[in-house]
């Protein structure tokens, strides 16, 4: 017999899957045009409208959980990137990532502006999650030494600034790839490379065996 506990479970699971579905058609579907029916999205994401509103009970909330939903996403993929790949690699895997995230942000700003009374401004949304995973990837290459010491995330997004500006243009992928090489180039300059390991006399020419801490530890603020 099935325990009243028990019953909750795929109904948790369902639910959730529903509400990525909603997310992901919303996003898809938006960036298309702001003025898409809700009714459109909840076609497209194949769950009925009445699952939809509770899930999200009107238009702007929906929209701000669009956004909520993708800069978190940013944020896993730098924690997994990180996980799965050298800390250089992984950087340049997730500026990737950031320019697929600019270029909804952009496609989104009319339904952004419709929704709420603040400016929509595509570099401040999102902004904390964004810099957090700045953090995390300036840290990593620091400690392995394949970027210049002291970049701060400020740094960072400093010179990468004119990726909100690109927008959704044909070539808006190339532009982004030229913008990511030149800030890629720019981190790498002055980089100390792997540190060697001090070897006994008569050893062979030390090689390293792991990431050297961060030259300073604690700069981020």
């Amino acid at each position: 017999m099935t325990q009243p506990n028990e019953e909750p479970l795929p109904r948790r699971s369902d639910a959730l899957r529903n509400r990525e579905r909603i997310l992901e058609a919303a996003l898809s579907e938006l960036t298309r045009s702001p003025a898409v029916p809700l009714s459109t999205i909840a076609r497209k994401a194949g769950v009925g409208q009445g699952t939809l509103y509770r899930n999200f009970p009107d238009r702007e909330s929906l929209i701000l959980e669009v956004y909520r939903f993708e800069v978190q996403q940013v944020f896993e993929a730098a924690r997994h990137l990180l996980d799965t790949r050298p800390p250089e690699q992984a950087l340049r895997e997730w500026l990737d990532r950031l320019a697929q995230y600019a270029s909804a942000k952009a496609g989104l700003a009319d339904a952004m502006r419709e929704c709420t009374r603040a400016p929509a401004t595509p570099a401040r949304w999102g902004h904390s999650p964004v810099t957090a995973a700045v953090e995390l990837l300036l840290e990593a290459n620091e400690s392995a030494g394949t970027i210049r010491p002291g970049v701060t995330p400020d740094d960072f997004l400093l010179a990468i600034a004119g990726l909100w500006h690109i927008g959704t243009h044909d070539d808006a992928h190339e532009r982004a790839r030229r913008l990511f090489d030149l800030v890629t180039a720019g981190l790498r300059a002055g980089a100390p490379g792997p540190q060697p390991t001090h070897c006994p006399s008569g050893s062979p020419t030390g090689r390293p065996t792991g990431r050297p801490q961060a030259s300073a530890p604690g700069k981020y603020p």
